[in-house]
């Protein structure tokens, strides 16, 4: 199994919070802010070491979700944000160029990301993450060496977990190391409890992590020692999160998991595109159909959807009201690469009454 590894220092002051409205320009933050509407794009595993075609089509057809009306810019997607892996196999500084700047370098909206176990897995002349803090969590926004001759500069997250502020949502993100059930270890657990207890009652409230919690793939499943640390810190801080985003695991899956009267998106999206999809596991020899429940830990929880052959993107869109999850499965690469992405599933989570239709 892979070890642990310690975590690089901050580049930014605790509690680690970055406000979007440092990235994007005033215009835009009004818009969202007086049109109460934000749309993100959210996926993992995107780097493509071996075969970069998938990435390629996954990131052509987030491109092709923009509107590009200047007088609505809130209906464009604000940000991209990755799950994880990155960068395979190691997250070596070498790879950033060809595995991450490369492929968006027509998305025209900042990235965000947590690392996943491939990141972190350093290789013999780096440190654990050493290149993913020079590229994601940089002091300044610099254009770093690896960009190349693409200007798309270095984000400024203040640390490899840490939360994202914006006017309709707040998205606390884990940094779950390198051993495949994850780890994280007390002053993380402790950073999450107070994150969890402290974010505004009044937005919907995400929790995003590499290892998914629940999967029912044949290749890793579930993490039970990131659902162990998620619900200490849910019992210490007496607040749910409205959804949480998982990648890891190469397809698309939802849950739903039912705590007293509230229903909780537990999301898996992990086809962003390294070459590499997992199947969700048979059962008697047959693919299972949704909806499904299985028990974990004593609780029931529903297979809602899953998508386990085609790479994709899930678009988030979120009101005062409620969040909506659309997720598109992209052409496979022996396809007409222009051709549309498919609907995949479509929810709808009524952040305020805790219910999914």
């Amino acid at each position: 199994m892979e070890r642990f590894h310690e975590l690089p220092a901050p580049t930014g002051p605790a509690p680690f919070h970055l406000d979007l409205a440092e990235i994007l320009d005033d215009a835009t933050i009004k818009a969202i802010t007086d049109n109460k509407k934000l749309v993100f794009h959210i996926a993992g595993d995107m780097g493509g070491v071996k075969d970069a075609v998938p990435q390629q089509i996954v990131a052509n057809h987030m491109e092709q979700d923009f509107d590009h009306d200047p007088a609505h810019p809130e209906n464009d997607p604000a940000f991209f944000y990755g799950l994880g892996d990155c960068v395979y196999f190691s997250g070596e500084t070498s790879e950033y160029f060809h595995q991450f700047y490369l492929p968006y370098e027509h998305y025209l909206a900042p990235i965000f990301a947590v690392p996943g176990n491939h990141d972190g897995d350093n290789i013999a002349l780096e440190t654990s993450l050493q290149a993913f803090v020079r590229n994601f969590c940089a002091e300044a926004p610099v254009i770093t060496p690896e960009a190349g001759n693409i200007q798309r500069h270095a984000m400024t997250q203040p640390n490899v977990y840490w939360t994202l502020v914006t006017p309709l949502a707040t998205i606390v993100g884990l940094y779950s190391n390198v051993p495949e059930q994850g780890r994280i270890t007390q002053p993380q657990r402790d950073w999450l409890a107070l994150e969890l207890q402290h974010a505004p009652a009044d937005k919907p409230l995400f929790v995003t992590m590499h290892h998914p919690i629940f999967s029912a793939d044949d290749h890793h499943s579930g993490s039970g020692n990131m659902k162990e640390a998620l619900d200490e810190a849910i019992r210490s801080s007496r607040r749910q999160p409205d959804i949480v985003f998982g990648g890891h695991v190469h397809n698309y899956q939802r849950f739903t998991r039912a705590v007293g009267d509230r229903e909780i998106p537990y999301i898996v999206a992990g086809a962003g595109g390294y070459h590499n999809l997992h199947r969700i596991a048979k059962v008697n020899g047959e693919r299972v159909i949704p909806p499904v429940t299985q028990t974990v830990d004593g609780e029931d929880i529903t297979l809602e959807r899953y998508l386990d052959d085609r790479h994709g993107f899930l678009r988030i869109e979120i009101t005062d009201q409620v969040v909506t999850g659309k997720y598109y499965g992209v052409p496979r690469p022996q396809e007409s690469w222009s051709g549309e992405a498919r609907l995949s599933d479509a929810f709808q989570l009524n952040w305020r009454t805790h219910k999914v239709s």
